[in-house]
């Protein structure tokens, strides 16, 4: 079955996905297109996502446990009470997302940016990586207890903006 047959079934037939997925395994979808999609109630557990959009989508309930995510784009979507367990995620966009009660455990955030994302009821605590992540001033955290133990939130620089000392303090003449 093509990805474009799986995305199909998946918008518009999604018990028939769910008997194709309980008959074949190693399931990729990437590089498909999801954008203003309203999925709610779905498993998708150990799929290849990797380099898909769901920009401006609306997710409810949904498993992506163990899945690959790398380069995903969220971008502006409403996610609420996903899963995002055990996930790779390096390089997923959350930018303008808002990302409710959602389960980011051992998920390797490494390279995600979460740039004027709201994250204020998710939980974090477990994340991997998330030292590694990309995020400004207008990223809203979760409370502490739902982050990392060693986690700066307050700091909102990446590793493109650091410059050489004396770089820093050089006058222009």
């Amino acid at each position: 079955m093509t990805k474009e047959n799986l995305v199909e079934l998946i918008l518009n037939d999604y018990d028939s996905f769910v008997e194709y997925c309980q008959n074949n395994s190693d399931i990729e979808i990437s590089e498909a297109d999801f954008s203003h999609a309203n999925l709610e109630n779905a498993d998708f557990t150990n799929i290849d996502f990797s380099g898909t959009t769901f920009q401006e989508a609306n997710l409810v309930n949904i498993k992506f446990i163990d899945c690959d995510l790398t380069s995903v784009d969220f971008s502006r979507a409403n996610i609420t009470e996903c899963d995002f367990s055990g996930s790779i995620l390096n390089g997923t966009t959350f930018n303008y997302a808002t990302v409710n009660y959602c389960n980011f455990s051992d998920a390797d955030m490494a390279g995600a940016n979460l740039s004027e994302a709201d994250l204020s009821d998710s939980d974090l605590s477990t994340s991997e990586n998330l030292d590694s992540c990309r995020f400004d001033e207008s990223t809203v955290w979760p409370d502490d207890e739902k982050l990392p133990e060693e986690f700066d939130s307050t700091y909102n620089y990446d590793l493109s903006s650091l410059r050489e000392e004396d770089e820093a303090t050089q006058e222009t003449y």
